[in-house]
């Protein structure tokens, strides 16, 4: 049973709109029955209400504090004794029920240190996920890329990486799987979609200004300390 080998770290933030959906998707993978989810949360909205409110029939839920993403998941990750721990961000929708088993069964089957897989999402910013991974496949054997919002790992090999670096304000995601090597990450051929609202935000430019200066810095550990205004 995946719920056996596996525990669930979601970090969120005032997502009140969004996290219930991802919740119900969640609640509908294959072989999930039981399996423990950790919501780190540092909101200030009806989030962890919401949650508290709803009942998820296969999920095991509980809710700690949070903070940034860095520390969020790593407070999960500090209270997860499972030999894999999947780190899912609070707008992620799962529309293949098969998503995780087939994740678990990879990661399982080839030894992997950390499996992502492909990103999607709808209106003008849909060519952005697909470009991203053009460019990722074309580098993938220099340094591997794992988006934040879905990242199985091997729990022995977080730990021995030292998890995320709490002080990342920026691209923690990319950070931490750039330390991977590339025979021990791989990306499942499974879609999953989230919302294009950081791009309506800080603007296309933007997005990928700082993607291209996150991998010409990514042996820079300072570079990933600055915010860059991402946040604002």
């Amino acid at each position: 049973m995946i719920k056996d080998i596996l525990t669930i770290v979601i970090p969120s933030k005032n997502e009140r709109d969004l996290i219930g959906m991802t919740l119900k998707l969640l609640n509908k993978q294959t072989n999930i029955i039981g399996t423990r989810v950790i919501i780190c949360d540092s909101s200030d909205d009806l989030t962890r209400e919401i949650i508290s409110n709803e009942y998820y029939s296969n999920l095991k839920i509980e809710i700690i504090d949070g903070g940034l993403p860095s520390v969020a998941r790593n407070n999960g990750a500090k209270i997860t004794d499972t030999p894999y721990i999947l780190f899912m961000d609070a707008d992620i929708f799962l529309s293949d029920s098969e998503t995780i088993y087939d994740s678990v069964k990879t990661i399982v089957n080839y030894n992997l240190h950390l499996v992502t897989c492909k990103f999607r999402c709808k209106g003008k910013y849909s060519f952005i996920f697909p470009t991203f991974e053009f460019f990722r496949d074309f580098f993938i054997r220099q340094s591997p890329c794992a988006i934040g919002g879905y990242m199985l790992f091997d729990k022995d090999k977080f730990d021995s990486l030292g998890g995320f670096v709490n002080e990342d304000k920026f691209a923690e995601d990319f950070h931490l799987s750039s330390k991977i090597n590339p025979l021990f990450f791989l990306v499942v051929n499974k879609k999953v979609y989230t919302t294009d609202r950081r791009f309506r935000k800080k603007g296309l430019f933007y997005m990928l200004k700082m993607a291209l200066l996150s991998m010409m810095n990514k042996d820079n550990p300072e570079f990933f300390k600055n915010d860059h205004n991402y946040w604002i």
